[in-house]
């Protein structure tokens, strides 16, 4: 029975290996097509290899057009995020099972957007030309992208700018699900979140604050009147105190860093209390699982801990980014850009993102 179990286990273990070098073998992407294509075309950043930023092409791609139930808009800005750092690099390695494992098989490269509707379906009630929209879509640093009008796009408030507009995607929506619903934030309540000058930490500041919570931010020296400027109750310079070290406890820790054990965030944790992981992962990671460790650490404590240690990815939220459009429209939740980049220099913008002293957001500029 044992030598027959051991050839079932050998055997599948050599399906196993065999499918994955089949995967890697056809692992491939349209890069290199792109000149066949016939229309109009315009500018995107394709990438068609994994690497440091620098292997980032600015081509001629066809210009797309929308189906029937789609908008098209015309980029004006779009956000670069700590997600385009790990797609270009293809890092964790584990990612690339879904990513592509030789080479990725999306080469259009952005999600977060901002600009206004120059067509749209026949079958589109909710936007006409004209209209000033954001959101999120795959292939956002481009000059055009289409989106499906009943997806994450919302109207643009008319009081904030394209380039704020368009940071707000998944950082907002990071930031607002992970308070209000995994750390199930009241009004009241005392929470902590640690890098607060970030992209995500500045939205959290704000949203915490207008769920009515008690804010302590953890920052550098130089970021502490910003972040007391967006609303932080307190202010912890992390080059001088340990926050994990000290005496105050809070119903929740919003971790955007990842750069404390999970039962020193419990320290400081009210009993029941929450902390949710949101961050983490740089070029000197493991590069296998990266910032997964402290996830998978979580989920395990979880099972013998009063305390709630998780791990948090938001979700596109047509109805969240109407919030958030509701936020900033009444002057509740604004986008601290840090620098602007034009679309040509997309490389030079990932890599300062790269160095992680960016404050806010970084920006793509794509045209008028």
């Amino acid at each position: 029975m044992l030598k027959w179990t051991g050839r079932i286990l050998g055997g599948l273990l050599g399906l196993v290996v065999v499918a994955g070098l089949i995967a890697y073998a056809m692992s491939d992407n349209s890069c290199g097509q792109t000149a066949a294509i016939a229309g109009t075309r315009i500018k995107a950043v394709v990438q068609c290899e994994y690497g440091p930023p620098e292997i980032l092409k600015l081509e001629d791609v066809a210009k797309p057009a929308p189906d029937d139930d789609q908008v098209l808009v015309k980029v004006r800005a779009a956000a670069v995020n700590p997600a385009e750092w790990h797609l270009v690099r293809g890092k964790p390695y584990v990612v690339r099972a879904v990513m592509g494992l030789r080479k990725p098989r999306e080469i259009r490269l952005g999600t977060d957007y901002a600009g206004v509707v120059e067509t749209v379906g026949k079958n589109v009630t909710q936007f006409k030309p004209g209209d000033a929209v954001f959101g999120g879509r795959t292939g956002a640093f481009s000059e055009y992208i289409v989106a499906r009008a009943t997806g994450a796009v919302v109207p643009k408030p008319d009081n904030v700018s394209f380039e704020q507009a368009a940071g707000v995607h998944i950082a907002g929506l990071t930031a607002l699900q992970g308070l209000r619903d995994k750390g199930q934030l009241r009004a009241g309540q005392k929470v902590l979140i640690n890098g607060a000058s970030g992209g995500v930490g500045t939205y959290a500041v704000q949203i915490a604050k207008a769920l009515g919570a008690e804010v302590t931010g953890v920052t550098s020296a130089r970021n502490i009147e910003m972040v007391q400027g967006i609303g932080a109750d307190r202010v912890i310079d992390y080059t001088r105190e340990n926050f994990t070290e000290g005496t105050t406890r809070y119903d929740l820790i919003y971790d955007c860093v990842g750069n404390h054990g999970l039962l020193d965030l419990r320290r400081v944790l009210k009993p029941g209390g929450r902390a949710v992981l949101i961050g983490g992962g740089g070029p000197d990671d493991d590069p296998w699982i990266g910032p997964l460790s402290q996830p998978i650490k979580g989920l395990f404590l979880s099972a013998v801990l009063d305390e709630q240690l998780s791990f948090f990815i938001a979700e596109s939220s047509k109805a969240d980014l109407a919030i958030l459009a509701d936020m900033m429209r009444a002057g509740k939740l604004t986008t601290v850009i840090d620098r602007t980049y034009p679309l040509s220099d997309t490389a030079a913008a990932l890599g300062y993102l790269d160095t992680g002293r960016a404050r806010g957001k970084v920006i793509l500029t794509v045209g008028e």
